[in-house]
């Protein structure tokens, strides 16, 4: 059993920055692939980036790619979202998932656990 607590988002200016960070509890931490997804008002939840379970390997959606840097500390237990140049259309909920199947996936349903969310607003 994982839990999953994220925060850092907020309002920001396009062009700005924020990070998020999502806090995992349990020792197993590290056996997990680790999401970032969201989902914008009227849409439907969409993959953003993806570590694997060593943090050796990642995966973005081209929406985000050169802009948003998915890590991992395994020590603290933490997945993070370096999110640079925000644009308008990255507004969304943000939600951090943990996956115990494949070491690098973009599919919903290979996620077992979820976060609450954490809402990032970007402003013109």
């Amino acid at each position: 059993q994982v839990q999953l607590v994220e925060s850092g988002g907020g309002l920001v200016q396009a062009g700005g920055s924020l990070r998020l960070s999502c806090a995992a509890s349990g020792r197993t931490f590290s056996s997990y692939a680790m999401g970032w997804f969201r989902q914008a008002p009227g849409k439907e939840r969409e993959f953003v980036a993806v570590i694997t379970r060593s943090g050796g390997s990642t995966y973005y959606a081209d929406s985000v790619k050169g802009r948003f840097t998915i890590s991992r500390d395994n020590a603290k237990i933490t997945v993070y979202l370096q999110m640079n140049s925000l644009k308008p259309e990255d507004t969304a909920v943000y939600y951090c998932a943990a996956s115990s199947g494949a070491p690098v996936t973009t599919l919903e349903y290979d996620y077992s656990y979820w976060g609450q969310g954490t809402q990032v607003t970007v402003s013109s």
